[in-house]
């Protein structure tokens, strides 16, 4: 790892104007690429004490060797340079959205004599008008076939055109109506040029002005008694209206523009983008990418913008494009879509109304698009496989990690301390094995001394376990976690009481290949002085620190540092926030049961349905409070030896404050029917 003082350049030799810079790694590979209003400001930022940067950029800059700049005239040219070097370099450390499909457009070949209409994925070509993309390809070939009723271009190879051409007869769609049959000389080329114009036309959006002329001829044929021609227009309609169906109306006011969502996590993010044109949504496409540099959302709509115009000329970029946040020089950013419109672009957060609705089913989209690409990542075979020997070779296990176990401490400022255990086996999480703990062993905040006590909590039923199987000679002991639903408590002592009503061992007594912590060095530490103190040295022990995804060890002065794209890192990741989820659940639920207590529940035996059919025979525990014995064995379930438990529990209870109403001094009676805190 390079010191980036020793590249940093020296003071004043910073230009301070627009430009974009290069960092590249000590076999001069390039590694991150980026652009700045001010360059003097920008890179001063990148050599700040490691410990004040952000993880990611951190880690960028260690990996560096050097740094240089190329001054630009304008944050536009910035922006284009910046673009045309991350396509060039394909620097790591830089945001590369990836598709997760290759999505398919519904292509017209204008540069050929003969303009062909054709599903095409992949580059674009010069000459070519496209429309979409699509979700299905499938999706493509029934509008086409709709739309070739009207306007029949031609859709065959060039092999078959040019062997039409040589017998003189035409395919089967010119014998059915739907090709012109310029093979053959039915239409000129001039002619058949014309008919993909007004599919173009159509397909663009301009769909109203042709419906009303065909209509007018429909009508005018009608007049005329060409009751064949006009019943052949009707059915003309009929397709394109049927066509048109397939795109929803969105917009009324026929707008053009393109909606782009992000959703994200810590690791990665996904960018779903709707395409509307003529106020219909006429394509979608989306892209994840690892979160590989310190960018925020502003930063990822940014790259997004990058790569969906980067390449784009003219109608392609639509007037308007609506985003979640704008860029950090949004001004810079619509100036370099206008320059590839060739017109103003309008790139804004909406507000209100239609375009925003529409927003959150795009974000909806990227949302689902993002848990998508997580769940078949986690759920691939051969990707759990390689994650799992990944972690094996770096942490020098002798066989690859059939089963790890996770544990994080959660708490609120101290208050709350719990503890969550998961549990994944082959790659998967097996939440029926998911434990969760109270800290009883002291008050107060101190993650390291609540993680020994939990690793110690749970190996000792794990011993205890294999005292009762033979295979471990041991007095037994002392406490484990709590199953969920159920409290952490100490063991009976007696072997009969850890296992289960089946005769089946209790879940504590499998043990892990792997222990793995939410945390750095302390937390490490902890956890493998809980083990050794019970004599346990046959399980590995690992930690991952949040702050650089960084993966310590036990008495290990540096950590083990996996690869950004390593699948075993990525496991590692899932597991930790997994059982971090666990954990927060869990101390979240005991909050609100705490804040939410009542005088009522401080009586012993009295279940939830019993202390609803108080609240509702009497209306509230203020008039519970004041009722006599006899009136409280009204209610139906309650028997006297209840009631008097019931009252004597009210009596001893300190009811609360009133509350007053601050504007006008009146004291607010109870009377919610709910339960004092």
């Amino acid at each position: 790892m390079a010191d980036p003082s020793s590249y940093r350049p020296k003071p004043g030799q910073i230009p301070d104007s627009p430009g974009v810079y290069k960092f590249r790694d000590e076999h001069r590979r390039v590694i991150y690429v980026g652009k700045a209003k001010s360059l003097r400001q920008r890179l001063a930022n990148y050599f700040q004490p490691l410990t004040s940067l952000h993880p990611r950029t951190a880690t960028m800059v260690t990996t560096a060797a050097s740094v240089e700049w190329t001054v630009v005239a304008t944050e536009v040219e910035a922006l284009q340079l910046e673009y045309s070097w991350i396509k060039e370099f394909d620097p790591r450390f830089n945001v590369k959205y990836r598709d997760d499909k290759s999505y398919p457009y519904l292509a017209v070949t204008m540069n050929e004599q003969f303009p062909r209409v054709q599903v095409m994925r992949g580059a674009k070509k010069k000459g070519v008008r496209y429309f979409g993309p699509y979700g299905h390809a499938w999706a493509i070939r029934e509008t086409v076939d709709l739309m070739l009723r009207v306007f029949p271009v031609r859709t065959c190879s060039a092999g078959v055109f040019k062997r039409s051409a040589q017998i003189g007869r035409p395919c089967l769609l010119g014998y059915i109506g739907k090709c012109a049959a310029p093979c053959v000389g039915r239409v000129t080329p001039e002619e058949h040029r014309e008919l993909a114009e007004d599919f173009c036309d159509f397909m663009a959006g301009r769909t109203g002005a042709y419906l009303r002329r065909i209509e007018q001829q429909m009508m005018a044929a009608a007049e005329d008694m060409e009751y064949e021609r006009a019943a052949r227009l009707r059915d003309d309609i009929e397709a394109l209206k049927k066509a048109l169906e397939k795109n929803a109306i969105v917009f009324n006011d026929a707008t053009d523009a393109d909606l782009i969502a992000v959703a994200e996590d810590e690791l990665e993010a996904a960018v779903q983008i709707f395409h509307v044109r003529g106020g219909r949504v006429r394509g979608q496409r989306g892209w994840v990418t690892d979160k590989v540099e310190a960018v925020d959302t502003a930063g990822l709509v940014e790259h997004a913008l990058q790569q969906l115009y980067g390449e784009e000329t003219g109608d392609s970029v639509p007037k308007e494009v609506l985003v979640p946040a704008l860029p950090e020089d949004a001004e810079a950013v619509s100036g370099w879509l206008a320059s590839r419109r060739g017109s103003g672009v309008s790139l804004r957060i909406p507000q209100r109304g239609d375009k925003k609705d529409l927003m959150v089913t795009v974000a909806r989209n990227a949302q689902q698009a993002l848990a998508l690409h997580k769940t078949k990542r986690a759920s691939d075979l051969t990707t759990r496989s390689r994650a799992l020997e990944e972690i094996a070779a770096a942490l020098d296990l002798d066989s690859a990690p059939l089963r790890i176990e996770c544990f994080d401490i959660s708490h609120l400022q101290g208050d709350d301390v719990v503890a969550s255990m998961v549990v994944f086996e082959d790659g998967l999480a097996r939440k029926s094995e998911y434990r969760r703990f109270q800290i009883k062993s002291f008050a107060g905040q101190d993650d390291v001394r609540s993680m020994h006590e939990v690793i110690s909590r749970r190996f000792k039923r794990y011993l205890a376990e294999k005292a009762r199987t033979g295979e471990w000679v041991e007095e037994e002991s002392q406490e484990g976690g709590e199953a969920p639903g159920q409290g952490a408590g100490g063991l009976s002592g007696e072997v009969s009481a850890l296992q289960e009503e089946d005769g089946r061992p209790k879940r504590f007594a499998y043990p892990p290949q792997l222990l793995v912590v939410d945390g750095g060095q302390p937390q490490v530490a902890a956890a493998k002085r809980a083990l050794d103190e019970l004599g346990i040295d046959d399980i590995a022990v690992c930690g991952l620190a949040k702050r650089l995804e960084e993966v310590w060890v036990p008495e290990d002065d540096d950590p083990v540092v996996l690869p950004r794209s390593s699948e075993g890192l990525y496991l590692l990741q899932r597991v930790r926030d997994e059982a971090h989820r666990f954990a927060i659940t869990y101390q979240r639920a005991k909050r609100t049961k705490r804040f939410k207590a009542g005088p009522l529940d401080a009586v012993p035996g009295l279940g939830d349905t019993r202390k609803q059919a108080l609240i509702k025979h009497f209306g509230s525990v203020k008039k519970l409070r004041s009722a006599t014995i006899d009136e409280i064995c009204e209610v139906p379930g309650i028997g006297r030896k209840t009631a008097e438990t019931v009252a004597a529990a009210l009596a001893e209870a300190v009811p609360a404050a009133p509350a007053v109403n601050t504007a006008t001094g009146e004291i607010i009676e109870e009377d919610d029917g709910g339960s004092t805190t």
